[in-house]
């Protein structure tokens, strides 16, 4: 696992470790050098500096260049500076590096530069960025130069990984421990390669972890011989309506569910649509629910039956709104003693019920809501949760004692107390399924690795980002549907486990 900091993590980590063991000074140098020693370099080099410590970075980067005899240029956004950047900034210029500030005419383009390194700002910038500095960055990705961030691309938020303006990077060298806007949000549209850079900065506090496919194969682990079907979980899916048959039919079909390990799928859905449904199942079972009008009627008898003997439920998936949800839901809280995962409908009905439920749950509950649906459950608005949305899932998981999975590029999975981040996944699954695909994966992982739910929720969106990955090389990013992805799963495992 890779880790991964808050900017308030490691200020205070940076600042423990200057007051304890490594003088801000030689921490400057030991920054610039890693940048230096990360790229190839050649051609003529233009580092872009800002008034910071960011900028003082690029100053050492510039000594070092200059050392080596390369054709390297400063270009200051203004003449100001912090304590360590005016040492490192007057070392440059003794080493006769050219340094000037930059003026809108004489600076009309910054074409013409092979490698472009951005000092401006670092990861403790918010805001919206205007003025000279909006100017200059857009004149960057103008450039066609190859274009290197040092620490973060200059307007990128280090918390979110959210921008009205940024520098867009070919390399971006982060110091000490990647942060959190290395991967949210906009981050991945702007950064071209991530690379991490140790500096011996001490970490202050508990980080984030970025899960890597050894972790995923470390966690699946192998098989034995001396096992049987029920080893590995039989799960129960409910779900299912007349107008979104299909969702369910994409948590199972051929599919996630049974792809990711399951033993046995029971599907249990509305009794009107078993007809649609049964066609498709060719190693699942169905399991048919009292219903009206095509939407789930609840029965106390049935809702056991559909429960009894499994290692996992999942709930909601194309559920719709209109059948007697909140009391299904309400009987599954109560009543359900295994994993219960609760996705799309699922989650729009627990957005209408008493907290207390969920609070006073009897089992381990995982949630899996886009950014629409986490609103909906916590009352804040999308914008404030894009922010922050490490803050708000782990704040939310941590009250209500659940393991929250919260969608996007960049998947956040936390209990509240610990975090994992999985970055797989590609634009093509932006179309209509691909959570119930998930929700079936992350049912099956629940299913055969139980004991240790917050690592399976964390794997199983890995492997269903990587599914996509593979589904989207094959069918493309805009024509690919969900049921693309999860016929990649196997594959996706295969890869992964070898």
């Amino acid at each position: 696992m890779k880790e991964v900091v808050s900017v308030s993590n490691m200020r205070v980590s940076d600042k423990n470790t200057i007051e304890n063991k490594i003088p801000s000074k030689e921490l400057m140098y030991r920054a610039g050098k890693g940048v230096f020693e990360s790229v190839q370099w050649h051609g003529k080099i233009l580092i872009v500096c800002g008034t910071g410590n960011n900028a003082g970075d690029g100053y050492v980067v510039a000594s070092l260049l200059k050392e080596q005899g390369l054709n390297v240029e400063l270009l200051l956004l203004e003449e100001r500076f912090s304590a360590d950047g005016k040492y490192y900034f007057d070392m440059a210029v003794s080493k006769k590096v050219p340094w000037s500030v930059y003026n809108f005419q004489k600076n009309e383009s910054l074409c013409g530069y092979d490698i472009i390194i951005d000092c401006i700002f670092g990861t403790g910038f918010k805001g919206k960025v205007e003025g000279t500095s909006k100017e200059v960055i857009e004149k960057i990705n103008k450039s066609g130069a190859f274009v290197v961030s040092v620490d973060i691309n200059s307007g990128l938020n280090g918390d979110s990984g959210l921008a009205s303006t940024c520098v867009k990077s070919d390399l971006t060298v982060s110091i000490g421990t990647a942060k959190s806007g290395h991967y949210l949000n906009q981050a991945r549209d702007e950064i071209g390669k991530l690379i991490n850079i140790d500096i011996g900065i001490d970490l202050a506090e508990k980080p984030f972890y970025l899960l890597e496919r050894e972790d995923v194969k470390g966690f699946l682990g192998k098989r034995k011989s001396y096992s049987h079907k029920g080893t590995y979980g039989y799960i129960a899916l409910i779900g299912g309506c007349t107008e979104y048959s299909g969702a369910v039919k994409l948590a199972n079909l051929s599919a996630s569910a049974m792809r990711s390990g399951a033993g046995v799928v029971r599907l249990a859905v509305p009794k009107g649509i078993v007809d649609s449904v049964s066609p498709y199942l060719l190693e699942s079972t169905v399991y048919p629910l009292p219903d009206s009008d095509g939407a789930v009627k609840f029965d106390k008898k049935a809702t056991q039956g559909a429960i009894n003997g499994v290692k996992c439920v999942a709930f909601g998936m194309g559920l719709s709104q209109k059948g007697e949800n909140e009391r299904l839901l309400e009987y599954l809280l109560k009543n359900c003693t295994v994993p219960l995962i609760i996705d799309a409908d699922g989650i729009n009905t627990l957005a209408k019920m008493d907290k207390e439920l969920l609070k006073n749950k009897s089992c381990t509950v995982v949630l899996t809501p886009h950014l629409k649906e986490f609103e909906r459950l916590t009352g804040i608005s999308i914008e404030k949760i894009q922010a922050d949305p490490v803050k708000y899932a782990k704040e939310y998981a941590r009250d209500m004692g659940v393991i929250l999975l919260l969608k996007g590029n960049t998947t956040v999975i936390t209990d509240g107390e610990s975090v994992y981040l999985t970055d797989t996944g590609c634009p093509g699954m932006a179309t209509a399924g691909s959570g119930d695909v998930l929700s079936g994966i992350v049912a099956a992982l629940c299913a055969s690795h139980g004991d240790d739910a917050l690592m399976a929720v964390s794997s199983a969106a890995y492997i269903n980002g990587y599914a996509g990955e593979l589904a989207q090389k094959e069918w493309g990013d805009i024509s690919m549907v969900a049921s693309d992805t999860a016929k990649c799963v196997a594959k996706a495992i295969k890869e992964i486990t070898n």
